[in-house]
Formats: structure tokens, sequence, C-alpha cells
């Protein structure tokens, strides 16, 4: 079945084709009014290049024109997506759902509780479930701050110290989502849906100053955790304490792109191995 592509304008055969330049302001419409999403795919050249009539070079350039704009980025493999410049978690979704689109996928969560991953994989695992999606294997592996020690953030905000109390009010919001973390995948293998489902989580000491996720290798989204004063309910009591602004955290964007030379490829490479550093040395095993 072709692609519809109307939202890209009319063609009229009559009048002379149109060229790199013009597809690419075309696109770049569809874009800037969000008849394209951040996360979504760009029409495949070959696609443009029937709906123009133009040669497939012709469609090729419109597009390299958008990535050289940083409007576009393309993921080896997959195809071209609608650059997400500073996303927010719930555009995350677009793209874990494309990473789901590969036979093998792996997840790496680092932060502080990983709520937001836990309800981003959520939609995701449904379509798994139906059938939608079929991966092969999925391995997300989850770096977590242990509530359990002493930590710098959360803490009092009246003396900045730690306290046992407000620990255990975010160990009970990190076990929650480290646990439906688990259950979620989990549930994948039990069913037989996927050939190997696996979610590990490990804890560390250090305290949580941002959040990152690396998707299948090739992309990295990373936000600082802001701190803020705020009262909670600690035992019963209203209590102001300093803590992380995790939710609506600004995320930046990175990938790996297909020639393989750019500061994202860096970033992504340099994430990576940051993560494994910390997985494989001080990082411990979480007890779910």
């Amino acid at each position: 079945m072709a692609e519809n592509l109307d939202y890209l304008g009319e063609v009229d055969p009559t009048a002379p084709k149109l060229g790199s330049r013009e597809i690419a302001n075309r696109l770049r419409a569809a874009i800037l009014t969000q008849k394209l999403a951040p996360g979504a795919r760009v029409p495949s050249q070959p696609a443009l290049s029937d709906y123009f009539g133009v040669a497939k070079e012709t469609a090729r350039r419109a597009v390299d024109l958008l990535k050289a704009e940083r409007l576009v980025i393309a993921k080896q493999g997959s195809g071209v997506y609608v650059r997400a410049k500073t996303q927010r978690p719930v555009e995350l979704r677009p793209h874990i759902e494309a990473a789901f689109e590969r036979p093998h996928v792996t997840i790496d969560f680092a932060g502080f509780s990983g709520e937001t991953l836990r309800d981003a994989i959520a939609e995701v695992l449904d379509k798994v479930r139906s059938g939608d999606l079929t991966p092969e294997s999925i391995l997300i592996r989850v770096l977590i701050s242990d509530m359990n020690v002493p930590m710098a953030l959360p803490a009092l905000a009246a003396t900045q110290a730690d306290d046992p109390a407000v620990r255990q009010r975010a160990a009970r919001i990190t076990r929650r989502a480290a646990d439906g973390i688990i259950d979620q995948v989990a549930e994948l293998a039990d069913l037989g849906l996927v050939r190997s489902a696996q979610a590990i989580v490990r804890i560390h000491s250090a305290a949580p100053l941002f959040k990152m996720y690396i998707l299948n290798g090739e992309e990295a989204w990373f936000g600082f955790y802001p701190v803020i004063e705020r009262t909670v309910s600690i035992q019963g009591e209203p209590t102001a304490i300093y803590d992380l602004l995790g939710k609506d955290v600004p995320l930046f964007h990175y990938t790996v792109n297909e020639d393989g030379a750019s500061h994202g490829t860096q970033f992504v490479e340099g994430a990576g191995q940051w993560f494994d550093s910390v997985w494989d040395t001080i990082a411990r095993e979480y007890e779910a």
C-alpha cells in the first residue's frame, strides 16, 4: 500500500518538476506545523521520489538539507525521523516504539527512580503483547540511586542534612518504578511473546543529578535534575525538603549519524562507556 503523502501538498503533473530545495521546503513546513510530529518517520526517498515524480537523488538531497538544519536525524537501518531537540518524557515514546521495531532491543537508563521509563515503555509493551511489535529480544538495564544509604539529595531544606524518613519516601517511589519495569518485561517472557526479555536493575550510592536514556546504542537522551524546594508529607507532617524535579525536565537528544562522524556520535558512545563503567564497578544488585 502506497504511503499517503497528501500533507506535502498537491503535485501538478503539468508543472516543472520540483527541485530538492522545494521538496525540502514542503517537508520543513510539515515539520513546523507538526503534520510530521517530533519522533515521526520522514517519508522514505523512494516514497518521495514517487510522490513528486523526481529522481531518488533529488529526494535524497531534499532530506539532506533538513539533516543539515538539524530538523531530522538518520537512524542507521531504520530511516529518518523528525528530530526532538528538547523533548519531555512523554515524547520519548515514539522513539522507544521505533527502537522496538528492531529484532534486538536494548535500553539503558540512569537516573533517580525510573518512573518516566516505566510509563514510557508501558504502551509500547502493550503493542508487543498484541503482536503489533515483534522483537526477538529485549534487554533493559536500569541504574538508580540506593535510597537506603545516606544521600545528598533529597534532603531536609532547613538543614540540608540527610534524613532517613526523607529517603524512605524516595525509596518507595524508586521501588514502585523499578519493580514495575521488572514485572512488565518479565511478563513478556513468561507469556512466551519474546524469545528473551529481561529488565535488570542495579543500585549505587551516588546522588542522582541527571537522567539518561540510551536506545539500541544509537540514541541518547540526557537531562539535568534541577534541585527545588518543596513541601511533602513525611510521617504525616508537612516537611520542606530539597528535591529533584524529574518528570518535566527537558531532555537533550543525541544520535549516531550514518556517517559516524558527529558530536552526537561522540556523546552516544561516551554515554555508553560511562554507563558500562558504573554498571561494572560500583553498581550492585537490586533486591526486588
